[in-house]
């Protein structure tokens, strides 16, 4: 056999080899393929560690005295540290009363602010129906007032007398409250229980000075209607006739 014929059966022979290997799946000899790695075997459940649950704080009676110590001493810094520890954020305390509404009856803006931060619910009430938003319109405090309405406060709830905040924002003379609570949409008109709106507590309650004025001043630029009468039929204008409130009967006459 000469030298060319060897050469084409050299030929032939790899290319059979090449085509059987790549019939049965295995590596092209020409490449040169690595050889295969071993399959990486599979983790067992044994071998995969179970999370560690993390301890849920449970509120108990001491922690939830303790936090109503701080909101009474206005302590934000001892508020944070009841409620990390497991506090209640809406436990029930004296006269059913909330952390926030103890808050409020107590004026504590510092502890106040640390409540609501941490979601507490600006319309539970206590046993005597006052909210912290309601005793706060009420009282005139205005600081945990704003608090509570930017955070859901709802303008149209009502005390134990059936009477928005409005009302007795109106009877105590409480300016910048009333304006804060107007602003917010509180109902002028609203008709508690004992047949007040707030225009007419504001003269019948009132003593005609510089900020009941004020007062009826802002409630009829609201459009409060100075004709509702009390239970007893007298209109506004007729109480501060009554009442010897000049000023205040002036500012009822005016665009009538």
């Amino acid at each position: 056999m000469n030298a060319q014929t060897r050469r084409v059966a050299a030929a032939v022979v790899l290319t059979a080899a090449v085509a059987a290997c790549a019939a049965c799946g295995g590596p092209d000899p020409a490449v040169g393929a690595s050889p295969p790695t071993a399959p990486v075997p599979a983790a067992s459940p044994e071998s995969v560690p179970e999370p560690v649950p993390v301890p849920v704080p449970v509120s108990t009676p001491e922690l939830e005295r303790a936090l109503f110590v701080a909101v009474r001493a206005d302590d934000a810094d001892a508020v944070r540290a009841a409620l990390a520890g497991g506090a209640a954020l809406e436990a029930r305390g004296d006269g059913g009363r909330t952390p926030l509404v103890a808050a409020a009856k107590s004026n504590s803006v510092n502890a106040a602010r640390v409540l609501v931060a941490e979601g507490a619910d600006v319309n539970a009430k206590d046993d005597l129906e006052d909210s912290a938003f309601l005793y706060a319109g009420a009282e005139g405090l205005d600081e945990i007032l704003a608090l509570t309405l930017a955070h859901g406060a709802d303008v149209s709830d009502t005390n134990r007398f059936g009477g928005t905040a409005l009302i007795p924002a109106a009877e105590h003379g409480h300016v910048e409250t009333v304006r804060t609570l107007i602003r917010a949409g509180v109902p002028v008109d609203h008709v508690n229980e004992p047949g007040w709106t707030a225009l007419l507590e504001a003269v019948v309650y009132g003593d005609g000075s510089a900020r009941y004025q004020d007062v009826v001043g802002q409630l009829l630029a609201a459009g409060a209607d100075r004709s509702i009468a009390d239970a007893d039929g007298r209109t506004a204008l007729q109480h501060a006739q009554r009442r010897g409130q000049e000023d205040v009967a002036a500012l009822l006459r005016e665009g009538r």
